[in-house]
């Protein structure tokens, strides 16, 4: 069954040919549809955007993306020269908005074939002037670290759940993975996993954390992020099926972080490494247990990274290592 709301474009979406359980006329602050609906169950929502109080401040939309599943929304535009811009349809895409549409047709189409990021990548902007929401990969003060494995099982979700735990010492941090569900395996708060289409939205939900580290998987805007650790476990059978698979990966790569991980490598070795694969390396993680805490080698990306700070109880010799490497 299905929910309407309507105002500019009521005798369109009265119009259509099928199963209404709740209807609205009018214009509505975002909290009241928020309120009705948070908790109502439907198959889809045909939202007129000239029913939503101040629809031409986003701040609205993305309180609704926070709070409705917009998978089952579709958002039928106002006919303007606005919303025909590429910019603008970008900041719907960032807010987790992906259904929506200005005609009969286009919502004919998408009762049937709603919309996933994928449908809708091609016109998201996040590098330029569209995607301001997720601009330099962050919103507002929180910094968006991707981790993502170029080989196979290279120790994503466990790198993530590190960092995290290592991070949370002197920051605000929350970890997010997406299109699995391995974070139940581990222990801590703010863990959460999630889908390629609500990433955004999660990403909206934490813009009270300071760092916020994603394991991105298979998704396939990495842009999203401030930037992007890619894993490379560096045994000769990962790295021979990553050749295969593609064999430009690394100048694809081009001045990104290539972190080896569950590395055998020795730190003399890494520049014939670099040398064999046309690549910088942007740490050399051995092989380490996760069970034990702090871990040496997590505390020295996350210096590389940029991102330490000095606290109580400190191993001090520790301390003055990194000192000794690292300028801040």
């Amino acid at each position: 069954m299905n929910v309407i709301i309507a105002n500019k474009y009521k005798e369109m979406l009265m119009g259509l040919n099928i199963e209404v359980i709740k209807s609205m006329e009018g214009v509505f602050d975002v909290n009241e549809i928020i309120d009705t609906f948070s908790n109502f169950y439907f198959d889809r929502m045909l939202l007129d955007i000239t029913a939503i109080k101040n629809y031409e401040n986003l701040d609205n939309l993305q309180r609704l993306s926070i709070n409705l599943d917009m998978s089952r929304v579709i958002l039928i535009l106002d006919d303007n020269p606005q919303s025909e811009t590429q910019e603008y349809l970008s900041k719907l895409i960032s807010l987790g908005i992906y259904n929506f549409t200005r005609n009969l047709e286009g919502i004919n189409y998408l009762l049937n074939h709603p919309n996933s990021y994928r449908d809708v990548a091609h016109i998201h902007n996040v590098d330029g002037s569209g995607g301001e929401l997720f601009a330099s990969g962050g919103i507002g003060r929180v910094k968006i670290i991707g981790i993502k494995n170029l080989t196979e099982h290279a120790g994503a979700t466990t790198l993530t759940y590190m960092l995290k735990k290592h991070l949370e010492a002197n920051y605000n941090v929350a970890a997010i993975e997406v299109g699995k569900r391995d974070f139940s395996y581990f222990e801590g708060e703010n863990l959460i996993s999630t889908n390629d289409n609500d990433l955004p939205k999660e990403l909206m939900k934490k813009s009270d954390f300071d760092i916020v580290l994603v394991d991105l998987n298979n998704y396939p805007d990495d842009e999203i992020c401030s930037f992007v650790l890619y894993l490379v476990e560096p045994s000769t059978i990962k790295l021979n099926k990553l050749i295969r698979r593609s064999r430009r990966i690394f100048d694809k790569l081009n001045n990104k972080k290539i972190v080896l991980n569950k590395s055998f490598v020795t730190e003399s070795d890494v520049a014939v490494f670099e040398y064999e694969a046309g690549t910088k390396v942007f740490y050399n993680i051995p092989c380490i247990d996760d069970r034990k805490m702090p871990q040496a080698a997590i505390n020295a990306i996350i210096a590389k990274m940029g991102m330490i700070k000095s606290s109580e109880g400190e191993d001090e010799n520790f301390k003055n290592k990194l000192l000794g490497l690292f300028k801040f």
